[in-house]
């Protein structure tokens, strides 16, 4: 059994996949290399990349239809690309706009909105992010319910809430802290709860970047490059994303499940990353009979972390090629794909001549800062253990 950093997924990929995984590895090589400063443009990301990215992969358009403009391919091809980004460590709209965004556009947009909107996505002219009052894990149904609780406003002071104009448009009022691209997206999805106390429920929204009263302030992140900002909405425009009743907390939830696997991917690539420059710093083994004592137990420490990168990866892969609701795979592949990264992050550092300080620093920052936004490890199980009827009945 191959257990090596950069194994591939249990099952063989196709030779498109083979292409992609290659082609990926190659761009991200070339223009985001261990030396670039990830974040430091004023997007957060590299606006050049992303669209070379997306020209010669599809990459923004790679789970589209192609009545989109999208490629139409699977959750698998998009947990490979997923993997290539996390290994490089490169701020992209990848996330926030293909993983989040891209699938609530489609799932809940009108046939107007996705006409407009969609092709936009697909050939990288629009970025997106989705903003939503008090964390987006608890949003996406993560680590507990989405239909349980205040998470979106609840009709009192604070969240996001939305009202009904006189010219019959909306508009929103509130603040959204720890959104993903959000100082940058050309596009906010926003959650906002509406209806008071008599018909009280969370619907998403449309708001352009230029709309009158939106305030978008860039934060410091933990992790620089998974750029966050804070987002104010005051007396601020916007459109209705679909059309009522829509099932929005169902769609949430459905998003947040396959983001899991999608993040468990970025996670696992970084982690696999680690370990290959860790291993190739540690230089030869050490001939029989004259062991060099530190560097044969740090080769011990590395197997070790190879097998928790692996299972993470095989977790990771299952989840993917498992479509629908099903067992939660996302999530559970999501907490070991954290701990493996995490794990590695501070093996690495300890290690004698092992991975780059600062690239080790930054697997650590991804890995707490992904945790913070979607759910520490053992919030993640739970949750999928509650959903899964483990400790009783099946949750919503």
């Amino acid at each position: 059994m191959d257990t090596s950093p950069s194994a591939p997924p249990a099952e063989p990929l196709t030779e498109e996949q083979q292409e992609i995984r290659r082609v990926l590895r190659d761009l991200l090589a070339e223009r985001a290399g261990p030396h670039e400063n990830r974040a430091a443009t004023p997007e957060g990301h590299d606006t050049a990349l992303w669209t070379r990215m997306s020209d010669t992969l599809g990459l923004a358009g790679l789970a589209l239809p192609e009545e989109y403009g999208g490629t139409g391919r699977g959750p698998v091809d998009l947990a490979l690309a997923c993997e290539e980004t996390g290994r490089a460590l490169i701020p992209s709209p990848l996330l926030a706009t293909t993983v989040l965004a891209a699938p609530l556009l489609a799932a809940l947009g009108t046939p107007a909105q996705r006409a407009e909107l969609l092709p936009r996505v697909a050939d990288s002219t629009l970025t997106c992010a989705l903003a939503v009052p008090s964390g987006i894990a608890l949003a996406l149904g993560l680590t507990g319910d989405n239909t349980d609780g205040d998470w979106s406003g609840g009709g009192r002071a604070g969240g996001i809430q939305a009202a009904r104009a006189a010219d019959g448009g909306w508009r929103l009022y509130g603040e959204a802290t720890r959104v993903v691209d959000g100082h940058s997206a050309g596009l906010l999805l926003v959650a906002a709860h509406t209806g008071g106390f008599a018909r009280s429920r969370t619907l998403l929204f449309l708001v352009p970047a230029d709309a009158p009263g939106l305030v978008r302030t860039r934060q410091p992140a933990l992790d620089p490059t998974r750029p966050q900002a804070t987002v104010q909405f005051r007396d601020t425009g916007a459109e209705l994303l679909g059309e009522e009743p829509a099932d929005v907390l169902g769609a949430l939830a459905a998003t947040g499940r396959a983001a899991a696997v999608m993040l468990a991917a970025e996670a696992v690539g970084a982690a696999g990353a680690a370990l290959d420059r860790a291993a190739g710093s540690l230089g030869p083994r050490e001939r029989p009979g004259r062991p060099a004592a530190p560097a044969h137990a740090a080769r011990h420490r590395l197997a070790d972390l190879c097998v928790q990168v692996a299972a993470a990866r095989s977790l990771t892969y299952g989840a993917a090629r498992e479509p629908g609701p099903g067992p939660e795979g996302g999530p559970l592949a999501l907490a070991h794909a954290l701990e493996a990264l995490r794990a590695t992050a501070a093996e690495t550092l300890q290690l004698p001549g092992g991975t780059r300080e600062d690239e080790a620093h930054l697997c650590f920052k991804r890995a707490a800062s992904d945790e913070l936004l979607f759910g520490p490890a053992r919030r993640l199980r739970a949750r999928a253990a509650e959903r899964t009827g483990l400790f009783g009945e099946e949750a919503a």
